[in-house]
């Protein structure tokens, strides 16, 4: 496997995935997307700088991208002074954004009539699992392209090959679709109970060895809502963009999601109320209101939840 490695795309997730591969011992060459400052940072740690993604992939055999969403991905791959004019045949190009598997498969085929690999790989695991290399990394692509990308993937997390091509975007939406609706479920549920007078640090000891237990439940939403805040995290506008990437998918594949859907909407409202880049469980400040009330904490000292 190649050690020389392009990077597009140094947002949050993107810049500690890019310093795992060049701490793994690989020649990593990025070029800026919308902001500069990530790869300022990279360059002074010497990660090599190149003009477009066209000079990115003129400089490497492999181009690992990772941005917000399907438009992104194509502007990178095939605008002006993209990828594609710049890569070889037999380069392989590794997309690690969430999108949908319907663009993946697109993208896929467009790359193949000039000899170029792709794969999707989406990952799970936030910054923090970003910064440790350890990523839970979802992949489509053929068993060879797979095995040739597999040492790389493994500098920046645990890769699992779940199929073709679109496969890795699936699975990983997948995800989203279920932290989507639990997060939902909990923020109900949880505001239910305070409204009935219930106190929430017993009514989460009782679930937390119930069938309702969740991660959500049990880890995320000590760090957020029920420690007064809802920075940081996983923004809300993020999981919405995942959600129509799945509700895309879904149509193409005629097949009806009702939850996700209204999920979709629910997230959509909160957003519109301006919470768009606070985390998902903001979600909770709908039915807060719906409640009347403003949920206190549950820990003794800590902050009241937000309105």
């Amino acid at each position: 496997m190649t050690k020389r490695v392009g990077f597009i795309g140094l947002g949050a997730m993107g810049e500690p995935m890019a310093r795992s591969l060049q701490r793994a011992g690989y020649e990593v060459t990025a070029s800026a997307h919308h902001r500069r400052d990530a790869l300022e940072r990279l360059v002074a740690e010497g990660v090599h700088e190149a003009a477009d993604p066209a000079a990115v992939a003129a400089a490497v055999e492999v181009v690992v991208i990772c941005v917000p969403d399907a438009p992104q991905v194509e502007e990178v791959l095939f605008g002006a002074r993209g990828v594609a004019a710049g890569t070889k045949s037999g380069d392989l190009v590794i997309d690690m954004s969430t999108i949908s598997p319907v663009a993946s498969r697109r993208f896929a085929e467009r790359l193949a009539e000039i000899g170029v690999d792709f794969i999707d790989a989406p990952v799970s695991g936030g910054p923090t699992r970003a910064r440790e290399g350890t990523l839970t990394i979802m992949t489509g692509g053929s068993a060879a392209a797979i095995a040739r990308a597999e040492p790389l993937l493994r500098a920046m997390g645990n890769p699992h090959h779940v199929g073709p091509v679109g496969m890795g975007e699936t699975v990983k939406l997948v995800n989203q679709i279920i932290i989507a609706n639990v997060m939902i479920a909990n923020a109900e549920g949880l505001l239910f109970a305070k409204r009935a007078g219930a106190d929430l640090d017993a009514v989460r000891g009782v679930l937390a060895s119930a069938t309702a237990s969740n991660y959500l439940l049990t880890d995320w939403l000590p760090k957020t809502w029920l420690a007064g805040t809802f920075e940081g995290g996983f923004a809300m506008d993020l999981l919405r963009k995942d959600l129509a990437a799945a509700l895309d998918a879904a149509r193409a594949a005629k097949f009806p999601m009702p939850a996700t859907g209204l999920a979709y909407q629910l997230y959509t409202n909160r957003s519109a109320e301006g919470d768009g880049a606070l985390d998902y469980s903001a979600i909770i400040k709908t039915y807060e209101r719906i409640a009347g009330t403003q949920t206190a904490a549950v820990g003794a000292g800590q902050k009241p939840g937000l309105q």
